[in-house]
């Protein structure tokens, strides 16, 4: 291709000095270490450009990796647009497109059958359990999919079966078995699941030496975009390929590598200049998306990390708004803070669309969601299922509705064999026609019809005694202890230990935030009760606790959220939101335990934690709001939240409290140890804090005692609601109210002059 210098000048006369840096750089290794919002996929799809048009490279000899299937058809598209050439020739797509691509080309070399066929997840889970049954091995002594995620593992590390052999333990020794055994049944398929197409890409053109030969004089130039995902195999793919004539141009932030419990490893950014001698750093700092506040606290917090090659984004677009820091009584207090900024937002002609919230655990999202519906704000669950329609809280509220109505078919068919109890769809069906033969309900059939079930019968009837055994030892507790009971002795919290690591996670943690939802459920049946019990006028019939929760359940699930395009709040996970940004974000729970997780920390991962904070923050174009709650209920327990450490390592001057309301007494956030920020404040609804100061509050308005010698913490008694903690006092004189969170009747709001508190 002739160089034609007329088209060069528009090619990079719109980008930064460091961005045409990186593009024009001479045809060698090359690592963009591209900061948040500064342009990184502009500068990958301009520096093909520039390799086409200036430097006169084929783009048959060019390979460009991304992560995804919609970002390389982006990215081919943008190609052409600069260089109004078709660049069909050139390899565009993911690693595993790529892979897929060689493997189709070169598959007797690869040792495959030319149809040969590629597994997804649950494909790869069935030839698990196959692999399973043929070595006489329980699913529930080896859930598949802890088995296919360690499989996945070995790959991602290019270790096969053989290099295994006799290592470890026993439970290591047997994995090894079923690995070996499943890579047999694998060959005489001639299927390979995802891990494979990458391993044996790498192993086609590691070990033959024709065929590294050919790609290494072919695709001369290798980009790869959001390099801090790669893994251990996909970083020694792209060695092999690049050789000693090879050059990569690799694009990332160190900053936000975050996906490491899926292989990706930070390091291998930071093993570049080892590896690729004479790879040089272009550092792109500049920001389009943030404002000057915004990015001082994401730089001041990141530079905590040592494991980071080291930047510092800035912006042309002023210093804007400061962020702006509550300080909730609990869950329900910050999600009523957050529903409110929210309408504020708003009433000021701001988009639904135009807001995020992000949170650490899924499991967050309930009290989120349930405080949304009641506010009448839409809302989208972004990449994931609302609360009450994930499968283990279906399968949880499957038991519960069992013990309430033996006679409900459908939560009878969802738990008969939830977790696995060898009741097959085959006995399932043969309820199902029995049921309607007689008349009878799936559970009326199952006690009186065994015979017809054959061998299942035994073990449907243990189902039976095991339900009537929880309904009988549930019988006097309480909804939230009744829940607890369920989850435990349906045996769903095992089953769900039993898969990957994450998953499992976010699965318990999950099934804990119902047992909090029951008891929420419990508290708000409580206050609501009125308190004379003989006033007339209640026209609603009192339901018992099980059937009242249930029905909100099955309410709240029926409450379809926004579909897609719909103007509405984005809800999502801070893993979630990488890669995307708002105007407006709101990031909650950042106390510690929860955010930075305690797993992390207890795993050593603290710096993966700030990482996930630092992307949280940069997802924030003109206004970031973060929260932490004093008291929270975590994993079925109320425990006292301390501030994230992450609060205090962001500036001072970048950050502020909300203001409290006039006459609101509460401690400050500064007497527990943050340095930078003003009191905090519990937001009413309807009563709006006062602007944000810059300047911290005074020692005057940190109040913590009130009226009658009562202080903020101090344990009361009331005659009627028993024991509880003062949380604030409000108003003046005789009119001073007090709230106390009582340990049966949750919050509650009462006149000083009339309550009768004796300290306890």
């Amino acid at each position: 291709m002739q160089l034609d210098t007329r088209n060069l000048s528009p090619l990079v006369s719109h980008l930064n000095p460091a961005q045409r840096e990186a593009v024009t750089a001479p045809p060698e290794h090359r690592l963009v270490l591209a900061g948040a919002g500064s342009g990184k996929t502009r500068v990958l799809t301009h520096r093909v450009a520039w390799l086409i048009a200036a430097e006169g490279v084929s783009p048959m000899s060019i390979l460009a990796v991304t992560f995804t299937n919609k970002a390389a058809s982006e990215m081919r598209g943008r190609i052409e647009q600069l260089i109004e050439v078709p660049i069909r020739a050139m390899w565009v797509g993911t690693f595993h497109g790529i892979a897929h691509r060689m493997l189709r080309l070169h598959w007797k070399e690869a040792g495959l059958p030319q149809s040969f066929q590629i597994l997804d997840a649950d494909d790869q889970l069935r030839v698990v359990r196959r692999v399973l049954k043929g070595l006489d091995l329980a699913d529930d002594q080896w859930p598949p999919k802890m088995v296919a995620g360690w499989i996945n593992t070995q790959k991602e590390e290019a270790r096969r079966a053989e290099h295994l052999s006799g290592e470890g333990d026993f439970t290591q020794q047997q994995l090894v078995r079923i690995y070996s055994a499943y890579e047999q049944t694998c060959e005489r398929q001639g299927v390979v699941d995802f891990a494979e197409l990458l391993l044996r890409a790498y192993e086609l053109t590691r070990d033959n030496a024709d065929i590294q030969a050919h790609y290494r004089r072919r695709l001369r130039h290798i980009l790869v975009d959001e390099f801090q995902d790669t893994n251990a195999l996909q970083y020694r793919w792209l060695k092999v390929l690049a050789g000693d004539t090879g050059t990569l141009f690799a694009v990332g932030d160190d900053d936000q590598s975050v996906y490491s419990w899926r292989g990706a490893r930070v390091e291998n950014m930071i093993n570049l200049s080892r590896d690729f001698i004479g790879c040089e750093i272009v550092r792109l700092e500049q920001n389009y998306r943030s404002t000057g506040t915004i990015l001082n606290a994401a730089n001041g917090l990141i530079a905590r990390n040592s494991a980071r090659l080291g930047k510092k984004l800035w912006t042309e677009i002023g210093e804007g708004e400061p962020i702006q820091l509550y300080a909730a009584f609990n869950e329900y207090d910050e999600a009523e803070f957050v529903a409110n900024r929210i309408k504020e937002h708003i009433d000021g002609a701001c988009a639904y669309t135009d807001i995020a919230v992000l949170y650490r655990m899924g499991a967050q999202s309930r009290v989120l969601e349930e405080t949304l519906i009641r506010a009448r704000i839409p809302y989208r669950i972004y990449g994931g299922l609302r609360f009450f329609e994930r499968q283990e809280i279906k399968d949880a509220l499957a038991y519960l509705r069992l013990l309430h109505n033996r006679d409900d078919d459908v939560s009878f068919e969802r738990a008969v064999n939830t977790p696995t109890r060898g009741i097959g769809a085959t006995t399932v069906e043969r309820l199902r026609v029995l049921a309607r033969q007689r008349g009878l309900s799936m559970w009326a059939a199952a006690r009186d019809g065994g015979a017809a079930l054959g061998r299942s019968a035994g073990k449907v009837q243990d189902f039976l005694k095991l339900i009537d055994s929880i309904a009988q030892t549930t019988q006097e507790l309480s909804l939230s202890k009744t829940t607890e009971q369920v989850i435990e002795r349906s045996g769903l919290r095992g089953h769900y230990q039993k898969e990957g690591r994450e998953q499992a996670e976010t699965r318990l943690e999950n099934l804990d935030e119902l047992i909090n939802a029951a008891r929420s459920f419990e508290l708000q049946q409580l206050q609501d009760a009125p308190a004379d019990p003989d006033v007339e006028g209640l026209s609603e019939p009192e339901l018992d606790p099980l059937t009242a929760f249930l029905a909100r359940a099955a309410l709240e699930s029926g409450e379809e959220q926004a579909g897609p395009g719909e103007d509405c709040v984005q809800l999502m996970t801070l893993h979630a939101a990488k890669g995307l940004e708002f105007p407006i974000v709101f990031m909650v729970g950042l106390e510690n335990g929860l955010f930075p997780h305690i797993r992390s920390v207890d795993e050593g991962n603290l710096e993966e934690e700030r990482r996930l904070c630092y992307v949280g923050i940069t997802r924030a174009r003109k206004r970031l709001y973060m929260s932490y709650a004093e008291t929270r209920r975590v994993h079925g327990v109320e425990q006292i939240g301390m501030p994230s450490q992450f609060l205090k390592e962001i500036p001072p001057e970048c950050i502020v409290e909300t203001r409290p309301r006039a006459h609101t007494l509460r401690p400050a956030f500064a007497a527990r140890g943050y340095g930078g920020g003003s009191g905090g404040s519990r937001y009413s609804a309807g009563v709006p804090a006062a602007p944000p100061a810059r300047t911290a509050m005074p020692a005057s308005m940190r109040q913590t005692s009130g009226p009658n010698g009562l202080r903020l913490g101090q344990r009361v008694r009331h005659e009627r609601f028993g024991e509880g903690t003062v949380l604030q006092f409000d108003g003046d004189g005789d009119r001073t109210r007090v709230e106390v969170r009582f340990e049966k009747g949750g919050s509650k709001w009462l006149m000083l002059s009339y309550a009768n508190l004796l300290p306890v």
